[in-house]
């Protein structure tokens, strides 16, 4: 693995991208930790075509568009039924969400470079590839993506964000390991004849 540029070196300046569905819980829940540890960075998305939140029924999801700020999302449905909402945990997690960041952010629209790109299933991963995949190469720098597999459940959110967290830190560990190394190989070798004038 080797990295083109070293304008973005130690663990808290990696550019971090988070990526769930409807960037309302697992996103969001790990982007809010990573803020708190320090990374500065970091930005949180969801590939679905739009923003699904739980409804009164499993067939009945609220549906906002990607850019509807979340305290709208949170007054609609606390006019709709706050103790629905507060009950399966929708308002605090609105509420969580607003101190993180604005509204919620559509991965396939968004065109920043990341270090690293951690999705919560599956198909988000294929989703995020693919698209990656259409998009012209722009810098040439590496991004590592890698899934984490976590229920989109509040409980398993929370779980899933100290494991982003130390995966976060495990891979920081490791560039930070490949950087010295290629650093000691440079010294190591002596220029050679190509390099003198």
């Amino acid at each position: 693995w080797t990295r083109r540029t070293t304008t973005n070196t130690g663990e808290k300046n990696l550019r971090i991208a988070l990526v769930c569905v409807s960037n309302q819980n697992r996103s969001v829940e790990a982007h809010s930790l990573l803020l708190r540890r320090g990374y500065a960075s970091v930005r949180s998305f969801g590939v679905g075509a739009n923003c699904k939140l739980p409804g009164p029924s499993i067939d009945k999801p609220n549906v906002f568009e990607f850019s509807t700020p979340y305290a709208e999302m949170y007054h609609t449905l606390k006019q709709r039924s706050v103790a629905l909402y507060t009950e399966n945990g929708v308002l605090g997690m609105l509420e969580r969400n607003m101190r993180v960041k604005g509204a919620p952010e559509r991965w396939q629209n968004n065109r920043d470079e990341f270090d690293i790109v951690v999705t919560f299933e599956q198909r988000v991963f294929d989703a995020v590839v693919e698209d990656l995949q259409s998009r012209p190469r722009a810098s040439g720098d590496t991004v590592h993506i890698i899934n984490l597999t976590v229920k989109d459940t509040h409980e398993e959110a929370t779980i899933g964000a100290g494991l982003t967290l130390q995966l976060v830190q495990m891979v920081a560990l490791w560039s930070c390991t490949v950087v010295v190394l290629l650093k000691q190989a440079a010294f190591d070798f002596p220029p050679s004849s190509h390099d003198q004038v």
